[in-house]
């Protein structure tokens, strides 16, 4: 592509200071203003010890409304990753033994710096991954406040004394940081998923080596280029970009390097299981956030406007592609008609597809044509066994990766929107008599990542908030992450929790020091 040199053949490695690819043709026809990516906070190299290096080769970053090239990014192999661990490693020590103050301080910079610039932070997510420019900008302040809710909770990494069994002992208990944490992202929230996870690790004094999804691997760069501004000291937060042909690779240095205490996984279930196996050869510490397959009940007595509200929130944010998205509708009886006319009238006329940049977009492109299919294929599966389509069900005008918010009704549990995850823009509706008979279909998935229902009656919200089997439970309400909420999942939802008081724990060890003799 012009403007990208060459990268390196035989030799020394050569530091990429600021690569700007100049697109042409079409790309640069297209490209306006408000549709350009921050020259200042946009960088191609990987980051590794505080630089930014070249790598063998590169591979593209796409725009997944229009298709067309972003740039080309360092495509990071396993040298490069053990180049990375390496440099966490030996920037382990000095930070981890910063005092919690400083270390602080520093986190508390960089959440100031994202929000200086945030609007140019938001730009990127929505070149890279399609949402609208509103949810990257969202997604940008939920973000920037796990670096600042960390930056507090690392002054509170407190220890504790126990009382002895011994007069001449004291029993002592520490918390120290793990070592080098490998985190592995996703592309549906490009920013606020490495944060999650580094704002608690750095928080903890462990130093960290990000691999983002291919897909997304801008935000995470810019990101870098914020901690260097901010201060983070070199090799702290590393970064290494790679294509899905090197994903394997690095992926594997990442769990098997003997340097390496720490994995953090957000993404699929199988992939979870791969990186779990990797992880047990050397019995490496992990949190996994893995895929979910929420419900969503809407029982007689609940309030249907609120619930469609709620369902509208739950099920089409980021087109549907988030891990915590209503994957089934349970509606009693009683209920189910008037809520599915409501929710079909509100989808029609609250929803607007289009690109993230046009104000007027509430849904964006899905990330690529593998996800378009498979919401394809889960549509033809349930019309073909008695599924009625309530609004939508096809490709949307606007062609590429876009799709028709849709709706199913008469949907049994024995189709695949109901067995499986879909990550797009489709609401499949069952309708159920009992609450006994509702919560059974919630809980016979194998995950349990959130869970979502509507009731006015107290002692049921109670009976079901208690019984349904996920980790976390939206009670008329459809939207539920927050920073100070602990975050993850049960079943093959996962492993551990993150944000909240409770997530830097992820990063921190548990040393007993008995001293005698006193």
């Amino acid at each position: 592509m012009a403007g990208v040199p060459q990268w390196r053949a035989a030799g020394a490695r050569r530091l990429l200071l600021s690569l700007s690819p100049r697109p042409s043709g079409l790309a640069a026809a297209r490209r306006h203003k408000s549709w350009a990516l921050p020259a200042s906070l946009v960088r191609w190299g990987g980051l590794v010890g505080g630089r930014w290096v070249e790598a063998p080769a590169v591979f593209p970053v796409q725009d997944p409304a229009s298709g067309e090239e972003l740039g080309r990014v360092a495509d990071c192999g396993a040298a490069e990753a053990r180049e990375a661990v390496r440099a966490a490693h030996d920037a382990g020590a000095s930070w981890g033994r910063l005092p919690a103050k400083e270390r602080s301080v520093r986190l508390r910079r960089w959440y100031e710096l994202m929000i200086e610039n945030k609007d140019e932070l938001a730009r990127i997510i929505t070149a890279e991954n399609g949402k609208p420019l509103k949810e990257a900008q969202g997604e940008i302040l939920y973000s920037a406040s796990f670096l600042e809710w960390f930056a507090e909770e690392a002054r509170r990494v407190y220890g504790d004394i126990i009382p002895a069994s011994a007069k001449d002992r004291r029993i002592l208990v520490l918390k120290q940081p793990v070592g080098v944490a490998a985190i592995i992202t996703p592309w549906n929230f490009p920013s606020a998923m490495i944060t999650r996870k580094v704002g608690a690790a750095l928080a903890a004094g462990c130093t960290v080596v990000v691999k983002p999804a291919e897909d997304t691997p801008l935000s995470a760069l810019a990101l870098g280029e914020l901690a260097n501004q901010a201060g983070i000291p070199a090799g702290v937060y590393n970064v290494v970009p790679c294509s899905r042909q090197q994903t394997s690779a690095v992926g594997e240095v990442l769990c098997t390097d003997p340097l390496v205490a720490k994995i953090s996984f957000t993404g699929s279930t199988p992939t979870g299981k791969i990186l779990l196996k990797h992880a047990a050869g050397m019995v490496k510490r992990v949190s996994m956030e893995l895929g979910g397959h929420a419900p969503f009940i809407v029982f007689d007595s609940a309030n249907v406007d609120r619930a469609v509200a709620g369902a509208l929130a739950s099920k089409y944010r980021n087109s549907g592609q988030t891990c915590v998205c209503t994957n089934r509708f349970l509606v009693q009886k009683g209920i189910h008609d008037k809520f599915v006319e409501k929710f079909a009238k509100a989808i029609e006329g609250e929803l607007r597809v289009g690109s993230g940049f046009d104000e007027n977009t509430t849904q964006g492109p899905l990330i690529n044509e593998k996800a378009v299919e498979k919401v394809e294929r889960h549509i033809n599966d349930a019309v073909s066994q008695g599924a009625s389509i309530v609004t939508g069900g096809k490709r949307h005008s606007l062609g590429k990766n876009f799709f028709e918010p849709t709706l199913l009704s008469n949907v049994t549990t024995k189709m695949l929107c109901t067995q499986e995850e879909t990550f797009g823009p489709l609401a499949p509706v069952i309708k159920f008599d009992t609450e006994e008979e509702a919560i059974a279909i919630a809980n016979a998935a194998n995950v349990g990542l959130a869970g979502y229902f509507y009731s006015q009656d107290p002692a049921q919200i109670w009976r079901v908030a208690e019984q349904l089997e996920v980790g976390m439970v939206g009670v008329n309400e459809g939207i539920i992450s927050s920073v100070e909420s602990p975050f993850g999942g049960v079943k093959q939802s996962g492993l551990g929790r993150e944000g909240s008081k409770y997530g830097i724990d992820e990063y921190l060890e548990i040393k007993y020091v008995c001293i005698g003799g006193l």
